[in-house]
């Protein structure tokens, strides 16, 4: 009798420790994956990227491609893309041109929310991280000022047509940009919704 009342202690000690341990791990956070699949965690920051880079099971993220070439015309009389095409096309065709395009959303330290294929070159990035990166970084120290100076007179003005300045890749490599167009977004309420640069000129220092 002893013995089976030993026994029944054991078991009953290791059922509530294994109770125990099932309750602590569902407690443990799990982390997100990306479009890559790989492992990654939010660390409480607020994202304002559209999920998943473009492609066509997204359409090219074409509301946010809208955005971009519909506020470039308002600001400029000119169109980044065939106007007759499909939204989706004109998406596509964003994503996929020759040149740069990018974006950044609002709030005081804005982060980048659109780069086309071009412009990922060029930033020697992969989409998760360069629409997690707040857009200053983009710019050495000592040219922020100056980019900073540049956003005030495009939220002043709408658009800038003629911007030159020093960036820098993720990987450190410095270039050169000329001739940039900058341009405030506009919904189609006319709220701000960020600002975008537009280039085809460029050189590695």
């Amino acid at each position: 009798m002893t013995t089976f009342f030993a026994i029944g202690i054991v078991l009953n000690v290791v059922l509530t420790g294994l109770a125990l341990y099932w309750l602590w791990r569902q407690r443990i956070p799990k982390p997100g994956r990306d479009e890559t699949g790989k492992s990654r965690h939010n660390h409480g920051q607020n994202r304002h990227e559209p999920v998943g880079a473009p492609d066509a099971s997204n359409h090219y993220l074409a509301p946010h491609a809208q955005l971009l070439t519909n506020s470039y015309r308002h600001w400029t009389g000119r169109d980044l893309v065939d106007p007759g095409l499909s939204a989706m096309e004109q998406a596509r065709a964003l994503y996929e041109a020759p040149f740069v395009v990018a974006s950044h959303g609002t709030g005081e330290d804005p982060v980048f929310n659109y780069a086309n294929r071009t412009a990922l070159a060029l930033f020697e990035t992969g989409w998760p991280d360069f629409v997690n990166t707040p857009s200053r970084l983009s710019a050495e120290p000592m040219e922020r000022a100056q980019r900073a100076q540049l956003l005030a007179s495009v939220s002043r003005r709408g658009f800038i047509d003629d911007y030159s300045g020093i960036r820098i890749s993720t990987a450190g490599r410095r270039f050169r940009i000329r001739d940039a167009t900058v341009w405030s977004l506009v919904d189609a309420h006319g709220a701000p919704a960020g600002q975008a640069v537009m280039f085809r000129d460029w050189e590695y220092l």
